[in-house]
C-alpha cells in the first residue's frame, strides 16, 4: 500500500490568495477586469480567468476602456505604477504585501547606498524591486555571484550596501550569501525579505522529501517558488514537477511505497485536488495521510490553523491602504492586516481617505499565522471594547457621548459611537411624534446613556435629553445678548398660513408672511421650506412672553429701491394693465411696483370708463408723470404720448392738465381704492372759486376756439361741476362728491 502525505503549506500563499479573492470580488460585482501581465505564474489559473472574461494586457494602455486594471502579485516597476496612477484609470494594486514591503525598504534605506538584490534578474518581481533603488543597484543569483561582484567592483567594499532578497529566494542559498556578504562588505546592512510562507514551505518540503521515497511538486513551471521547491526536494529524493493531473500519467508511481506532495504558492486548490484524486487512482488502495494542521477544509488554499495571542491588544503603524485592507506594522516579524470589515462598524467609513502611512491604530489581534507570517487584526473590535467601558461608566450620569446614526429601525434609531451600538427609542430622539426619523440618518448626534444591560451588552440612549439641555442653555444666552437688528442664521421648523417658525438656536422666532417677500404671496411655502437654513434679522423682542419677530426680506431687495435706480419722472416705459377702477387703470411697471393711469390720462378724448380703451393684460406705452417714494405712488399718463389721433370729442370736455384734478384727486373719496388716492380737501378748489361755465374756462385758458364744442354740447350752468369736480358729471356726480365732503 502506498501512502501519500500532503504538505500542510501546499497551495496559495497569503499574497496570491489575497489577489485571487480580489479578482473574484470584482467579477462577482460584474466588473470588467484586466490584469497587467499574468496575475500569478500558473497557466491553468490564468487560462481559467481568460475564459471568465478577464483580459491580460502587457501595458496599461492596452487595457479596455471601463475595465478595472489589476496589477500583478509580483509587483510592477516604479515607472509603470506612476504611469497607471497618472492615467486616471480605475486600478487596484494586487502586489503581494511582502513585495510592497521590499519596495519600501529599498526606497527608504537605499538613499545614499548601493542596493544588491538576491534573486533571478529576469523575474518581474526582481525587476520591480530594482526600479525602486534610488541609486546604484545589482542583482546576484547566488553566493558565488556575490564574490564575483566584489571582485569586479572593489570600490563597493567601502560603500554602504543594502542587501535584500526576492521573496521566493532559496533559504539555503541566502544563508550562504549572508556569510559571504558579512565577510566581503563591512558596511553591509542585510534585510531578510524572504517570505515567511516561502521559508515554511521550503522547510516542510525538505522534511517530507527526507521522510518519503518520492515527491510530487504541483505548480507552474515558470513559477520561481515552485522551482525552488523542486530543487529542495531533489536534494533528498526523486522529485517530479507537474502542472496538471494529466502529467502524472507519464510518471511511474506504483514503485514507491511513500510519496510526499507539496505545491507552489501559485497552485490553485482545484488543481491540487485533481492531482491527489488522480494519484489515488494510480496507486491502488491509496490511503491519504495529511498533516494534522491540514485537516481543516481550507488546507488546500494554504489557510492554516490560527492561534490567538495572549496579549491581544497592540498598536499598529499604517504602512499602506488598499481598496480591501490596511497593512500595519505591529513591531513583530509578522505583518499585520486589517480588512475593511474589521475597520469600523460605520458603513460610511472610508479607510482610503481617513488613513495615511504613519498613522497609528489601536488594534485587537484576532488570528495569527506563523507559517504565512501574518496577523489578522481588528480595529472595530478594539474600539467596541473600549467604547463599551465608556458606555457602562456613563449610565445615569451627565456624560454626553457622540455618535453617528447608522440605521433607522422599528421603534427608533441605531447610533454607533466608537464602534459600539446604542439604541435610541423614537420618543427619545427629539423628533416630534409622527416626524421623519430619516432626517437624522448619517447625522452626528449627542446623547446620554439612560440604561445598560451588561449581560446582553445593550445600551439605550437619549438624544432628547441632551437636546433639551442644549436648547435651554442656548435660550438663556440668547435672551441675555439678543438685540433688535441682530442678524442670525436659523432653520425653518414649521410653516403656517401666516408665517414661518425658525429655530435660531434654543429659541423659535416667527417670520410673518409679509416679511418673507416684497411681493404678495399666498403661503410661506412659496418662499421657504421646512429644513431650510435661512438668514434672518430680529425685528422685535418680547422677553416677557418669550416671543421673537423676525425679518427675512432684505431692504436692498425692495422693488422700490430697484425702481429708484431704474426709472425717473419723464421716462417712457411699457406697462401691463392690471385692473380697472372708476377713476382709472392700475398698471404693472415692474415686479412689486404698480402705477395709476388716471381716467383723464388714458386718452385725449372723453371716455366713460377705462375699459372703453384698455384691456386687462394689455401692454401699453406710458410716461411717468410723478413719483412719490414716501407714499410709494407712481402716476402714469398714456395721453401724454398720444398725438391728434382718436380725437372724437371736444377738447374742452377734458380738463386741461393744469386744471384737471391730479390723479389722486379725480376720484370721489368713497370710490378711491387706496385712501391716499382721494383728493385732499385742502387741495380742492373752494366752491366760491367755481365759476359758471362761461367763466370756468376763459378764452386764454380754454382750448382753441376751433376745437371748442358747439354751445349746445357744453354742459349747462346748473350741471357744471365745481372746480374740484372737473371730471364730467357722469363720471363724478356732484351729489356723490360735494366739495365740502
Amino acid at each position: 500500500m502506498t501512502t501519500v502525505t500532503l504538505a500542510s503549506t501546499a497551495g496559495f500563499c497569503f499574497g496570491v490568495k489575497r489577489a485571487a479573492d480580489l479578482i473574484e470580488r470584482l467579477l462577482a460585482e460584474g466588473k470588467h477586469v484586466a490584469t497587467l501581465g499574468p496575475l500569478i505564474h500558473n497557466r491553468q489559473y490564468t487560462d481559467d480567468l481568460k475564459r471568465r472574461g478577464v483580459v491580460e494586457v502587457d501595458s496599461p494602455d492596452e487595457a479596455p476602456d471601463g475595465a478595472v486594471l489589476v496589477l500583478r502579485t509580483h509587483g510592477v516597476t516604479a515607472d509603470v505604477l506612476e504611469k497607471v496612477r497618472a492615467g486616471g484609470r480605475d486600478y487596484i494594486d494586487a502586489a503581494c504585501p511582502f513585495v510592497q514591503k521590499i519596495h519600501r525598504t529599498v526606497t527608504e534605506k537605499g538613499k545614499g547606498a548601493v542596493v544588491v538584490i538576491a534573486g533571478d534578474p529576469d523575474h518581474p518581481e526582481v525587476q520591480g524591486i530594482r526600479s525602486y533603488a534610488p541609486g546604484e543597484s545589482y542583482v546576484v543569483e547566488n553566493a558565488a555571484a556575490i564574490e564575483d561582484l566584489a571582485k569586479s567592483h572593489p570600490e563597493l567594499s567601502g560603500k554602504c550596501i543594502i542587501f535584500v532578497a526576492q521573496t521566493t529566494f532559496s533559504i539555503q542559498e541566502w544563508q550562504k550569501c549572508e556569510k559571504i556578504i558579512k565577510k566581503l562588505f563591512s558596511n553591509a546592512e542585510l534585510f531578510d525579505t524572504i517570505c515567511n510562507a516561502t521559508e515554511e514551505r521550503q522547510k516542510e518540503a525538505a522534511l517530507l522529501a527526507q521522510q518519503n521515497e518520492a515527491m510530487i511538486v504541483v505548480g507552474g513551471r515558470h513559477s520561481s517558488n515552485t522551482q525552488k521547491l523542486l530543487n529542495v526536494c531533489q536534494a533528498y529524493c526523486p522529485s517530479f514537477l507537474v502542472e496538471t493531473p494529466e502529467e502524472l500519467n507519464g510518471i511511474k508511481l506504483d514503485g514507491f511505497h511513500s510519496i510526499g506532495v507539496t505545491a507552489g504558492a501559485s497552485a490553485p486548490a482545484g488543481i491540487i485536488k485533481e492531482v491527489l484524486q488522480t494519484m489515488s487512482e494510480i496507486v491502488d488502495d491509496n490511503k491519504m495521510i495529511e498533516e494534522e494542521k491540514a485537516q481543516d477544509s481550507e488546507f488546500l488554499a494554504a489557510v492554516d490553523a490560527i492561534e490567538t495571542t495572549n496579549d491581544p491588544k497592540v498598536v499598529g503603524t499604517v504602512l499602506s491602504v488598499t481598496p480591501t485592507e490596511i497593512q500595519v506594522d505591529i513591531g513583530r516579524k509578522q505583518t499585520g492586516y486589517v480588512t475593511y470589515e474589521e475597520y469600523s462598524d460605520n458603513p460610511d467609513a472610508d479607510p482610503m481617505s481617513e488613513l495615511k502611512p504613519g498613522d497609528t491604530l489601536n488594534l485587537l489581534i484576532m488570528k495569527t499565522n506563523d507559517q504565512e507570517g501574518t496577523v489578522m487584526l481588528s480595529k472595530k473590535r478594539y474600539d467596541s471594547i473600549a467604547a463599551w467601558d465608556d458606555i457602562v461608566a456613563a449610565e445615569g450620569t451627565d456624560t454626553i457621548l457622540e455618535g453617528v446614526v447608522t440605521a433607522v429601525v422599528k421603534g427608533g434609531l441605531v447610533v454607533v459611537s466608537n464602534n459600539a451600538r446604542i439604541f435610541v427609542p423614537a420618543s427619545l430622539t427629539g423628533v416630534p411624534r409622527g416626524g421623519n426619523l430619516d432626517e437624522l440618518l448619517k447625522q452626528t448626534v449627542h446623547f446620554k446613556i439612560i440604561e445598560v444591560n451588561k449581560q446582553r451588552r445593550r445600551a439605550v440612549g437619549s438624544i432628547r435629553a441632551v437636546y433639551k439641555e442644549e436648547r435651554k442653555a442656548a435660550a438663556e444666552k440668547f435672551w441675555a445678548t439678543a438685540a433688535v437688528g441682530d442678524k442670525m442664521t436659523g432653520k425653518v421648523k414649521s410653516l403656517t398660513n401666516f408665517g414661518a417658525f425658525v429655530d435660531i438656536g434654543g429659541v423659535d422666532g416667527m417670520i410673518h408672511i409679509s416679511e418673507l417677500s416684497w411681493k404678495r404671496i399666498k403661503h410661506p411655502s412659496e418662499v421657504v421650506s421646512v429644513g431650510d437654513e435661512v438668514e434672518v434679522t430680529i425685528k422685535a423682542l418680547d422677553p416677557e412672553n418669550k416671543k421673537v419677530s423676525l425679518g427675512y426680506r432684505k431692504a436692498e431687495d425692495s422693488p422700490w429701491e430697484l425702481f429708484k435706480t431704474k426709472y425717473a419722472v419723464g421716462d417712457e416705459v411699457e406697462v401691463t394693465i392690471a385692473n380697472f377702477t372708476t377713476f382709472g387703470a392700475f398698471a404693472h411697471v415692474m415686479d412689486g411696483v404698480d402705477g395709476l393711469i388716471h381716467i383723464s390720462q388714458i386718452a385725449n378724448r372723453r371716455i366713460e370708463k377705462p375699459a372703453d380703451v384698455l384691456k386687462i393684460g394689455e401692454k401699453v406705452m406710458v410716461k411717468i408723470t410723478d413719483i412719490d417714494y414716501e407714499k410709494k405712488k407712481v402716476s402714469l399718463s398714456r395721453r401724454a404720448l398720444l398725438g391728434d389721433e382718436d380725437v372724437d370729442a371736444p377738447v374742452e370736455e377734458a380738463a386741461p392738465a393744469e386744471e384737471a384734478a391730479p390723479v389722486e384727486e379725480a376720484a370721489p373719496a368713497e370710490e378711491a381704492t387706496p385712501a391716499e388716492e382721494a383728493a385732499p380737501v385742502e387741495e380742492a378748489a373752494p366752491a366760491e372759486e367755481a365759476a359758471p361755465v362761461e367763466e370756468a374756462a376763459p378764452a386764454e385758458e380754454a382750448a382753441p376756439a376751433e376745437e371748442a364744442a358747439p354751445a349746445e354740447e357744453a354742459a349747462p350752468v346748473e350741471e357744471a361741476a365745481p372746480a374740484e369736480e372737473a371730471a364730467p358729471a357722469e363720471e363724478a356726480p356732484v351729489e356723490e362728491a360735494p366739495a365740502e365732503e
